[in-house]
């Protein structure tokens, strides 16, 4: 095992939830502090609070990577008299930095919501609201016969050819190929002012545009022409869809009343705010991590019986309740499941980077409300 500093560990988290993914105006990513540094310790957090600035001292972390950004408005100034001054110079001072994971990381594949959407028993999980996507693109590109297992090696490699579950799809078709060398060409086949006949493959597979890059790297790289003929054809269709919020199926039928006591337990709350006919059968389940108000209107168009969000405002739920969508509000807090998520997440991608790097899910509490 071996050390590693912090912007490559980072790297490695944002290929799991790149910030890219966060919704516009979101404040995501690096926050307080340098990554410039040696990471051994690292403290998973829901939110960046003094207690667990004083668990990251205390365990000695040298960074926090927390759900909720510390920094979210902007500052007008930076006052250590006054809480967050006091909360950004502690962590100054004590040389943590902070990064943050937002909405990228409630996008994220296997990230807030799925963790949600996983112990609330769903199954048949699909995206609530979509908000990004990939086009695809295809590469026909065309070479001699004794290369084409090469060439097609390296476009896999470089991740072309990957369509949902399969991987090193591809499609080759046998023609000829004609061209005349100048006197200035080096030419692989034939030679200059003649004209050449080669039996060639044609070679297509289709990635996403996000790839185009690495995947023509690698195409020149390794196809053995001076000038290799392709073609790069956008496509329609989409690829890597991704989005805020759940929505699945319970196993089986539950009543209203039941499955508030199984998301209760699930999700290790004392109480959850119901809205709907307690005694309403459920099976189609939405859910969407921390405030979801806004997304009342389609978790009813994308079916649910039943909405799993917090922060409910007094009208929202008069509103669900007259369009029949039967709501269970676990509070804000239940985000919290990201921190155990991240710390196991982590751990095994620097187990298979061989690095030496501890994650620590936070102990504390962030939750400000009490139940008397």
């Amino acid at each position: 095992m071996k050390e590693t500093n912090g912007q490559h560990l980072i790297s490695l988290f944002e290929q799991w939830a790149p910030k890219s993914l966060a919704v516009d105006g979101d404040t995501v990513g690096l926050q307080i502090g340098t990554l410039n540094k040696t990471i051994t310790k690292v403290l998973v957090t829901l939110d960046v609070n003094l207690d667990t600035v004083e668990e990251a001292i205390k365990n000695g972390c040298e960074l926090i990577i927390a759900h909720h950004p510390p920094i979210y408005r902007g500052m007008k100034n930076m006052r250590t008299d006054l809480p967050q001054g006091i909360l950004i110079e502690k962590l100054i001072k004590n040389d943590i930095a902070v990064y943050a994971a937002h909405t990228n990381l409630d996008i994220a594949t296997g990230g807030v919501n799925d963790l949600l959407a996983n112990a609330l028993q769903l199954e048949n999980i699909e995206i609530l609201e979509q908000t990004t996507s990939e086009q695809l693109m295809k590469l026909a590109v065309f070479t001699p016969k004794e290369s084409t297992n090469v060439v097609r090696a390296a476009l896999d490699i470089a991740g072309a050819g990957q369509i949902g579950e399969y991987r090193s799809c591809s499609f080759t078709s046998t023609g000829e190929g004609r061209f005349k060398p100048s006197d200035l060409a080096s030419p692989y086949i034939g030679q200059a002012n003649e004209l050449e006949v080669v039996e060639e493959d044609k070679i297509e597979v289709v990635f996403s545009v996000s790839i185009k890059n690495k995947v023509l790297k690698a195409l020149l790289t390794n196809h053995p022409y001076e000038e290799p003929a392709y073609d790069l054809i956008l496509l329609e269709s989409e690829v890597n869809k991704m989005g805020l919020g759940r929505i699945g199926k319970l196993p089986k039928k539950l009543k209203l009343a039941e499955y508030a006591e199984v998301v209760k337990k699930q999700l290790n709350v004392p109480f959850v705010r119901v809205v709907g006919d307690l005694t309403k059968e459920v099976q189609k389940v939405a859910v969407l991590g921390g405030d979801g108000n806004k997304y009342i209107q389609t978790a009813k168009r994308a079916g649910a019986d039943v909405f799993i969000t917090g922060d409910l405002y007094f009208h929202v739920a008069q509103d669900a309740e007259a369009i029949g969508l039967s709501v269970i509000d676990p509070g804000h807090h239940v985000e919290q499941i990201m921190k155990h998520g991240v710390a196991e997440y982590m751990t095994e991608v620097c187990i298979q980077n061989n690095l030496l790097v501890e994650f620590i899910s936070s102990k504390i509490s962030t939750d400000p409300f009490q139940l008397i």
